[in-house]
C-alpha cells in the first residue's frame, strides 16, 4: 500500500508520495511541519519571523529567533558570498514591503528537512514535490526509477524533458513561465528574464533550489559556476528553446 497526499501550503501545492507504507502519522507530521514553516518564514504574513526581521522589528540575533531561522540565514549568507552577491536575500523586494526575502532557499530547505524526517523513520522510497522542487529517495512503485517531468517553458501542458532518477536526489527548477519576471538580480536591482528556465540536480534539494535560482540569474554562464559545486549538475533553456546542459545532467534524461 502506498500513500499520496496533496497539501496547499507555502503558496503552492506540496504533494507527498510514500511507497509501500500505510503510516498516515508520518504524512500528518509533514503537513504540520510545512504549515509551521509557512507561519514562521512567509513574507506574506504580517506576524511571521521573516516579516518582523525584514521590517526591523526583530533582529536576527534576538533570543526570540528560532534555531531554524538562524540556520536558514546563516546558509543564505554563505550563498551570498559563494555567488558574489547573486544570491542576496537582503536585497530582494518582499511582499511585506521590506528588502528581505529568503524564500529562494526556504522551500527547498523545508522539503529537505521533511525528507530527512522520513528517512529517520525508516521510509526508503518516497517523493515530495513542492511546486516543481522535488526531493526523492529510493525507487517508485515496482522498483522502477522515478520519472520526473520538467515543465516546458512555453507550453504549460507540455514537458521540456523527463528525468529518470533514483534517490537520494533533489531536483529544482527556476523560471519565469509561471509567475512572470519575479526572479530578481540584486546586482542590477531589477528582475531578470534572460533565461526561460534553469534546472539543477544534486544530493540536497535546499542547495539545488538555491543553485537553480543563482544559475537562472547568472544566465548561461551560470553552468560554469555550477560546475564548481561537486555533485550538482544543471540545464538551462533559453527563450528560443535552446537547451544547454552538462554531461552529468544528461545522464538523467529519459531517452
Amino acid at each position: 500500500m502506498s500513500l499520496h497526499h496533496v497539501e496547499a501550503v507555502m503558496g503552492t501545492q506540496i504533494s507527498i508520495d510514500v511507497v509501500d507504507s500505510h503510516d498516515r502519522e508520518l504524512i500528518d507530521e509533514l503537513v504540520r511541519w510545512f504549515h509551521h514553516v509557512d507561519a514562521e518564514f512567509s513574507p506574506y504574513k504580517d506576524d511571521s519571523t521573516i516579516t518582523l526581521i525584514g521590517r526591523g522589528e526583530l533582529a536576527p540575533t534576538d533570543d526570540d529567533v528560532s534555531d531554524d531561522v538562524r540556520e536558514v540565514l546563516q546558509r543564505c549568507g554563505e550563498l551570498n558570498e559563494e555567488s558574489d552577491g547573486v544570491f542576496d536575500v537582503w536585497s530582494l523586494p518582499s511582499p511585506n514591503g521590506s528588502r528581505f526575502d529568503p524564500c529562494g532557499y526556504v522551500k527547498g530547505w523545508s522539503i529537505e528537512r521533511a525528507a530527512r524526517y522520513l528517512r529517520a523513520n525508516g521510509v526508503r522510497d518516497f517523493l515530495i514535490n513542492a511546486g516543481g522542487d522535488v526531493v526523492l529517495e529510493g525507487l517508485d512503485q515496482g522498483g522502477l526509477k522515478w520519472r520526473v517531468g520538467i515543465r516546458h517553458p512555453v507550453d504549460p501542458m507540455g514537458l521540456a524533458m523527463v528525468l529518470e532518477v533514483q534517490g537520494p536526489l533533489g531536483i529544482a527548477t527556476s523560471g519565469s513561465y509561471e509567475r512572470g519576471a519575479h526572479i530578481f538580480d540584486p546586482r542590477r536591482n531589477s528582475s531578470t528574464t534572460e533565461l526561460a528556465s534553469a534546472t539543477v540536480i544534486g544530493p540536497d534539494i535546499a542547495e539545488a533550489d538555491a543553485f537553480a535560482t543563482t544559475v537562472y540569474v547568472m544566465g548561461i554562464d551560470g553552468l560554469q559556476w555550477l560546475a564548481e559545486r561537486p555533485g550538482y549538475s544543471g540545464c538551462v533553456i533559453t527563450h528560443d528553446l535552446q537547451m544547454f546542459s552538462n554531461e552529468e545532467f544528461n545522464q538523467y534524461i529519459a531517452r
